[in-house]
């Protein structure tokens, strides 16, 4: 009856590939009403004036509700800093200023789509311009302009990390490597645009249905801004078409509670839809932070690496989103999966008017593993030292410490991930030239990086769940009741393997309740690797609590239980002292790439990926996180350009934005699957979807000096930018 470890169907697959599982863009009420939105359009200005009389009076149109209609407009998941509608009329001091080209200024509900479009354009606003900074290091400055003249800067987080004595190691060291790198903002593209329906249930909650990461957060931050207690918001998750940290933040959640509860205060009982466009959707929520890095590493000439210093500037556009999270994982991670006895770093996450930068798979990881990766890539090239044998000298060990001084929890693998990448790339030996063409030559890069799982730095942490227990003599069927959104990845399934597993039941006896503020308590978030571990955490002991209740004659026997992992700490504020997490993965890759010296075409050819997951729960979902991380991770490393130009995006649509095709795909993908207990995971188990993306983007560029001799330190590694590092086009003045 062994149902963990097992390639089980997904519960959803049948639903998905017939056609008949509702997304929330899919959903249709009786009688309801289309709602369309007005963006600002522009990055810096003050709402001097705001008409809305003649979009009232267009035809179709019921309803136009302004920042005046806020009860409380201010949300954000980490500081309420973002108004809910920009302009004049709210409580709030600054309320009335734009950031950014999607700040939202008013609603129009309308009897279609249609009619809502030509209301919304029928609004006129009187703006007053204000300076526009877009480079998060111009924005440091002590006479920038503020973009939230309540604050002294536009600093709005730093981090320290001092450990050990940084300037004597690096003038011990054999050799001091320095280097500046940018990594690039890039949008999710996620295949469901933001969509939902709002409307007032039978219970007379405000209600939405919408596809999100965390019900019981959206619940708060509506709750909050529409000033109603907590039990008058319901949040519904129907399917949920991809989010990777993009639905963290509000989209359309609280615009869609706060039109139907408006209009039920008129006496209009109707539901409200929306969805928005692919440009809505580009310019309206946040993406992976742009950052600039700097990094001087110390080494001994038998490359140990003995010091560090760090200088990490994040972009976090308009608002502070999850800045302060991604910073965090950034500062933690910009030194690698390395002991270093001498570390410092210095991070900052800094207001622009760009789009806000937010949480997006391995938030901070992919950033700082591409600095600390392609560091330790050049000093083995500069000490001529194999890129795999200067990490065996270095990496992170049982009992090692971090560069926060203190050491891993147990359970550390990364030794052991490094070897079994570095056996499995033995195949690209003698691969290296490309048939024939003499243009086309091919180069072999490693890297290797470790991720959190959960909530770090003390932020609380808990899951919870319950399962009730039917039948008579046996148990005839289980229902789990869990929040915790599926955005793709198959979460409900494993959640229902690990209650089938800790139940001893068959999976075909499980049903799951899911995703609903009325029927399920506070899970936290489908983030940060965590909900695999933290869920079946949670069931198991739900499970067991049943189960006693079970043999002791209760009918149905219900079981409640939250867990708590152990608790993290926040960096110290001198000397960035601190328990960062509770749990890690640890990942290994080598790639192998061709590039066109005529074209400046890069293409992934190949590339293994070792992943310690703790157990494999389901190993073809494993399977597939690993392939759709690495092939997401390759657009953001050689596709993916986001341009923004004065704070205004320019690539606002998927024929300027290109996301990889099938075409892009590389020709292979091995996932290599290793399973070295967690000792505090379920059954094992470590969270893993995050882990494969973050070393790609350095294996690539790794792969690519090997083929070609250049180091390029940003990307994505674009035509035009090849050739440039090629010298076949002049350098951008």
């Amino acid at each position: 009856m062994t149902t963990v470890g097992k390639s089980v169907n997904r519960l959803d697959a049948l639903g998905k590939v017939t056609g008949s599982t509702l997304y929330p863009g899919d959903i249709n009420l009786p009688h309801q009403a289309y709602m369309k939105i007005l963006f600002a359009n522009r990055p810096h200005a003050v709402i001097r004036a705001l008409d809305t009389r003649q979009a009232e009076m267009a035809p179709g149109v019921i309803a136009v509700f302004t920042a005046r209609d806020v009860p409380v407009n201010e949300y954000g998941l980490i500081m309420p800093d973002q108004p809910v509608l920009c302009g004049p009329g709210s409580s709030k001091p600054y309320a009335d200023r734009v950031r950014f080209i999607g700040d939202q200024v008013a609603l129009v509900v309308a009897e279609t789509e249609e009619a809502a479009a030509r209301g919304r354009d029928l609004i006129r606003v009187e703006y007053e311009d204000l300076p526009v900074i877009s480079d998060p290091r111009l924005a440091m400055q002590p006479d920038a302009a503020l973009l939230h003249p309540e604050r002294e800067n536009n600093v709005f987080c730093h981090y320290r990390i001092r450990k050990g004595d940084v300037e004597s190691a690096l003038k011990r060291a054999d050799i001091v490597l320095e280097g500046e790198y940018h990594t690039p903002g890039q949008e999710h593209a996620f295949l469901q645009p933001e969509a939902g329906l709002g409307y007032i249930d039978e219970g007379g909650r405000v209600t939405v249905q919408v596809a999100g990461q965390w019900t019981h957060e959206d619940q708060e931050q509506i709750a909050h801004a529409l000033n109603l207690p907590l039990e008058q918001v319901r949040v519904i998750y129907p399917a949920i078409g991809g989010a990777f940290g993009g639905r963290e933040d509000m989209s359309v959640q609280i615009v869609l509670a706060l039109a139907a509860w408006r209009l039920h205060q008129r006496g209009v009982n109707r539901p409200v839809k929306i969805i928005w466009s692919r440009e809505e959707s580009i310019i309206g929520h946040h993406k992976r932070h742009p950052y600039f890095i700097r990094a001087r590493w110390g080494a001994t000439g038998e490359g140990k690496v003995i010091a560090a210093e760090m200088e990490l500037i994040a972009d976090g556009g308009a608002y502070a989103y999850t800045s302060t999270k991604v910073l965090g994982n950034a500062t933690l991670m910009c030194t690698g999966p390395y002991e270093i006895e001498h570390v410092s770093v210095d991070s900052y996450a800094v207001y622009t008017n760009n789009i806000p930068g937010g949480a997006f798979r391995g938030f901070g990881g992919p950033q700082g593993t591409f600095a600390a990766e392609t560091q330790m890539n050049r000093l083995a090239e500069a000490l001529g030292i194999d890129p795999v044998e200067i990490r065996r000298r270095n990496v992170l060990r049982e009992g090692s410490l971090l560069s926060v001084g203190t050491p891993l929890p147990k359970g550390v693998s990364m030794p052991e991930v490094v070897e079994k990448a570095a056996q499995a790339m033995g195949r690209f030996h003698g691969v290296r030239q490309a048939s024939g063409a003499p243009h086309l030559r091919r180069g072999v890069g490693f890297a290797c990086s470790f991720k959190n799982v959960g909530f770090s730095f003390g932020a609380p942490e808990h899951c919870w769940a319950r399962v009730e227990l039917h039948g008579k003599a046996e148990i005839e069927r289980a229902i789990v009741y869990h929040a915790g959104a599926d955005v793709g990845q198959g979460a409900h399934t494993v959640m229902a393997q690990m209650a089938a597993e800790s139940l001893g039941v068959p999976l075909a006896r499980i049903e799951m309740v899911v995703s609903d503020t009325a029927r399920t308590d506070n899970s936290g978030s489908a983030s940060a690797s965590r909900l695999t571990f933290m869920s079946g955490n949670s069931i198991r002991g739900a499970c067991q609590e049943a189960l006693q209740k079970w043999q002791a004659e209760e009918r149905p026997a219900i079981g409640y239980y939250k867990y708590r992992p152990p608790a993290t700490t926040p960096f110290d504020p001198q000397t960035g002292k601190s328990e960062p997490n509770f749990a890690y993965g640890y990942v290994a890759q080598a790639a192998l790439v061709e590039v066109d010296t005529e074209t400046g075409h890069v293409r992934l050819v190949d590339l293994i990926s070792a992943d310690d997951v703790g157990k494999a729960i389901n190993p073809l979902q494993v399977q597939g996180q690993i392939e759709g991380a690495v092939v997401q991770a390759a657009g953001y490393a050689i596709l993916e350009n986001f341009v923004e130009r004065d704070s205004v995006v320019l690539t606002r649509h998927l024929s300027t934005y290109l996301i990889p095709t099938v075409l892009d795909v590389p020709e292979r993908v091995e996932p290599i699957i290793l399973e070295y207990p967690d000792p505090i995971g379920p059954f094992g188990a470590r969270g893993m979807a995050e882990m494969p993306f973050l070393p790609v983007a350095a294996v690539v560029i790794a792969a690519v000096h090997d083929a070609t001799g250049v180091w390029f330190h940003e990307f994505p590694l674009t035509p035009e930018r090849v050739l440039r590092g090629l010298g076949k086009l002049p350098a951008v003045k």
